[in-house]
């Protein structure tokens, strides 16, 4: 259920090309559907390998620069990049979930789909520790609690994505998450906005094109009318 890729990917502009990770969706897990993304009609893939994944994980601060250079030193050639591939496949998994259920609430009958996130979460390693605070002066205790994690091999690092995703589930209102209105933009996002009337991934962008569209359209119209 978690191999497949959309061939579109192939189509991604360079890696020297890209602009960094886009990070509008207002939930880690929905901006992990985001790092690929259609700009100017051609796609754009941050996770096209290995490198390209722990990158993404580090911008999204899911993962420390050590543990980045320590996975690196001990894997394998070509064990991370596959673990891109398998990152990518589970993206575009739970991209067709989300569109599945977007705009209105997730019910329980939605949780045999999810089986497969599941799966994935069961496979966590991720531990508490009692750790001193350090530069919080009003606290009431010079200890905390931090949540840590084993990296016993590169697969682990599907499993904070894993995390992210439950987030998108279990947290969110899934009548709330929308999908750009901009005409050739793939983005997706969390409408967090008083009012709900949030269109856009940005108004920087879809939005400003949009209205310069609709400024174009009504010169022509006018242009032909007169």
């Amino acid at each position: 259920m978690l191999t497949s890729e959309r061939s579109s990917q192939k189509l991604a502009i360079a890696t020297d090309e890209r602009p960094e990770p886009f990070f509008v969706a207002g939930s880690v897990g929905l901006d992990f559907l985001n790092s690929i993304a259609s700009l100017a009609d051609t796609p754009v893939e941050w996770l096209a390998s290995g490198d390209d994944l722990l990158g993404w994980l580090r911008s999204a601060q899911l993962l420390s620069d050590e543990t980045a250079r320590a996975l690196r030193k001990r894997a394998l050639p070509g064990e991370i990049d596959a673990v891109a591939v398998r990152a990518r496949a589970l993206r575009e998994w739970f991209r067709t979930f989300v569109h599945a259920h977007r705009g209105k609430p997730l019910g329980p009958k939605a949780l045999d789909e999810l089986e497969p996130l599941n799966q994935l979460l069961a496979r966590s390693q991720a531990f508490q520790q009692i750790v001193t605070r350090a530069g919080e002066k009003e606290a009431h205790s010079s200890l905390r609690l931090e949540r840590l994690r084993r990296w016993p091999s590169p697969d682990a690092l599907l499993l904070p994505i894993a995390e992210a995703l439950a987030g998108v589930v279990c947290d969110e209102d899934f009548t709330n998450i929308k999908a750009c209105e901009g005409a050739t933009c793939s983005l997706v996002y969390v409408d967090r906005t008083p009012t709900l009337g949030r269109r856009w991934c940005s108004m920087a962008v879809c939005g400003n094109r949009s209205k310069q569209a609709a400024h174009r359209a009504r010169a022509i119209g006018r242009r032909a009318s007169s």
